[in-house]
C-alpha cells in the first residue's frame, strides 16, 4: 500500500476540522439565539436559529462518539426485571467478544453469537436485534474497534484477520452455538465456519443464519456492486484511503475514514435525510421535539461512524466483490484454501429482503448452493416481502416475521431432543404492531 505521507494526514484532519467547525457553529447559534432579550423580538427567526443550532450541534457531535448499548432490563417469568450487563469476554486489539449477561437468570437453552458488520457503524447498530433476542437467548456480539484508536504498532487487520477472529470467538463459545451474521460479515462468517469444519469439527456451531450478506455480489446488481466493478483498486486507494490525524492514538494508520463513509451513506438517500432534518428543526422550534424522539434515537446511531483499516476495506472490495472468492469457493486464509463444501454438520439459513438495495435478493441465498456438504433438509431460505436492508435485522420485518423463524430454525436443529420446538407463526411474536414503516425499517444504513 502506497504511503501517502502528510498529505493523507492533512486530508483526515481537514475532515475533522470541518466537523468540529459545524459543531461549534451549531453550539454558537443555539447559545446566541437563546438569549432572553430576543424573546422581546416578535419574530420566529430566533426560535428557528436556536432549533437549527441544537440539531446541528448534536448531529456533528455524534459523529465521533461511540453509542452506548443501553439494553433495557429483561422481564422475568417470576415478575422481576433482570438487568443486563455488557461484559467483554475476549479482548483483542481490533475487536472484542462481548457478552450480554442477564443478572439472576439461569443460562438460556440458546447461545447466540451475533456477528456485527464492520462497515462504518459500530456494533451498537444491532442494539434492537440484541434486545429482541435476549428474552429467549444468551447473546454475544463481535464489538469491532474504531481503527483511528488502534496504534500502528498493533499491525494490520484485513479480511483474513477478521475471519481468524471469528474462528477464535466461535471456538471459545463451543459447539452448542447458533451464529447469526448480519450483512457485511456473512461471507467471512461462512468461511470461518468452513475453517472450523476442517480444523476443529467439534467446535462447529449448530446453526448458521446469514442475513442480507453479499455471498455472491454478482448474483444481483446494486449500486454497491456497480461501484465495486467500476472503480479500480488503484483509484479506490487514492480516493478513499487516508491517514489518521494527530488527534487520535492511531495517528499514521491508513484507514477508510468514517466521515467519508457517512457522506456516502447520506448521499444514497439524500432527499429523505434532508426532509428528516428539516422536520426535526421545525419540531424543535415549535416545542414539539424531545430528547428521546424517533429522530434522535435513529440519527444518534446513524451518524456515529467509525474508521475501517485500509487493508480490511480494500481486501473486502478486491476479494469479496471484484474477485468473488467466496462466491467461487476460492477464498484462502494464510495461504490455506478454505473449502465451504467441508461444512456438513451445520444447519444453514439465509434471510433476504425483497426491497434490499444494498445486498439484493439472490446475493445471500447463494450460500446454500456453496454448502454442498449440507443436506437439503438442513438448509432453509426466507425472502421477506416489502423489507429493506435495515428492516430484515432490526425493523418491523425482523420483529414480526424473521425473528420467530430464526428461533424456530435454531430449535429445529439444536441437537437437543429435550428442547421443545417453539410454536410460532409469522407475525405472532409482536401483536398489534401496526406502526407505519419508519427510519428503523427502511433507511439506508450500508452494512
Amino acid at each position: 500500500m502506497a504511503y501517502k505521507g502528510y498529505r493523507g494526514i492533512v486530508s483526515y484532519d481537514a475532515m475533522e476540522t470541518f466537523r468540529n467547525t459545524n459543531e461549534w457553529m451549531g453550539a454558537s447559534a443555539r447559545a446566541i439565539a437563546s438569549y432572553p432579550i430576543f424573546a422581546l423580538v416578535p419574530s420566529p427567526m430566533f426560535k428557528l436559529l436556536s432549533a437549527w443550532g441544537r440539531v446541528t450541534e448534536r448531529s456533528f457531535a455524534r459523529m465521533v462518539i461511540k453509542p452506548d448499548w443501553e439494553i433495557p432490563p429483561i422481564p422475568g417469568s417470576e415478575g422481576q426485571d433482570h438487568l443486563v450487563y455488557v461484559e467483554p469476554e475476549i479482548e483483542r486489539p481490533f475487536g472484542d467478544l462481548v457478552r450480554f449477561r442477564v443478572a439472576r437468570r439461569e443460562p438460556a437453552e440458546r447461545k447466540v453469537l451475533l456477528v456485527a458488520p464492520m462497515s462504518g457503524h459500530y456494533a451498537t447498530l444491532l442494539r434492537s436485534t440484541v434486545t429482541s433476542l435476549l428474552p429467549d437467548c444468551d447473546v454475544w456480539v463481535t464489538d469491532w474497534h474504531n481503527a483511528r484508536d488502534i496504534p500502528v504498532s498493533e499491525g494490520k487487520f484485513d479480511v483474513e484477520d477478521y475471519t481468524r477472529y471469528l474462528v477464535d470467538f466461535m471456538s471459545h463459545l463451543g459447539p452448542d452455538l447458533h451464529v447469526i451474521a448480519v450483512c457485511q460479515p456473512a461471507p467471512l462468517t461462512l468461511a470461518a465456519t468452513a475453517i472450523l469444519a476442517s480444523e476443529n469439527p467439534d467446535a462447529q456451531p449448530r446453526t448458521l443464519t446469514l442475513i442480507g450478506g453479499p455471498i455472491d455480489p454478482d448474483a444481483a446488481a446494486t449500486e454497491v456492486t456497480d461501484f465495486g466493478n467500476r472503480v479500480t483498486m488503484g483509484e479506490l486507494e487514492h480516493l478513499a484511503i487516508q491517514q489518521v490525524g494527530f488527534k487520535y492514538r492511531g495517528a499514521g494508520r491508513m484507514v477508510y475514514p468514517g466521515l467519508a463513509q457517512l457522506s456516502s451513506f447520506i448521499a444514497m438517500n439524500a432527499d429523505t435525510h434532508r426532509k428528516a432534518f428539516m422536520d426535526k428543526i421545525f419540531a424543535e422550534a415549535t416545542g414539539a421535539g424531545s430528547e428521546g424522539d424517533k429522530h434522535n434515537k435513529f440519527y444518534d446511531e446513524y451518524l456515529a461512524v467509525m474508521d475501517m483499516t485500509a487493508e480490511f476495506y480494500l481486501s473486502t472490495v478486491d476479494r469479496i466483490f471484484k474477485r468473488g472468492e467466496i462466491a467461487s469457493n476460492s477464498f484462502s486464509v494464510e495461504g490455506k484454501p478454505v473449502d465451504i463444501g467441508a461444512i456438513r454438520d451445520v444447519a444453514v439459513m439465509t434471510v433476504e429482503g425483497a426491497n434490499d438495495d444494498i445486498s439484493a435478493p439472490g446475493q445471500c441465498v447463494a450460500a446454500l448452493a456453496l454448502c454442498t456438504g449440507v443436506p437439503d433438509d438442513r438448509k432453509a431460505q426466507h425472502l421477506e416481502p416489502g423489507a429493506g436492508h435495515y428492516g430484515i435485522f432490526a425493523g418491523k420485518s425482523w420483529r414480526l416475521n424473521i425473528r420467530p423463524l430464526v428461533l424456530d430454525f435454531m430449535d429445529e436443529h439444536t441437537g437437543k431432543t429435550e428442547t421443545p420446538k417453539a410454536k410460532r407463526k409469522r407475525g405472532g411474536q409482536v401483536k398489534g404492531d401496526t406502526r407505519p414503516l419508519g427510519p428503523d425499517d427502511d433507511s439506508k444504513i450500508a452494512v
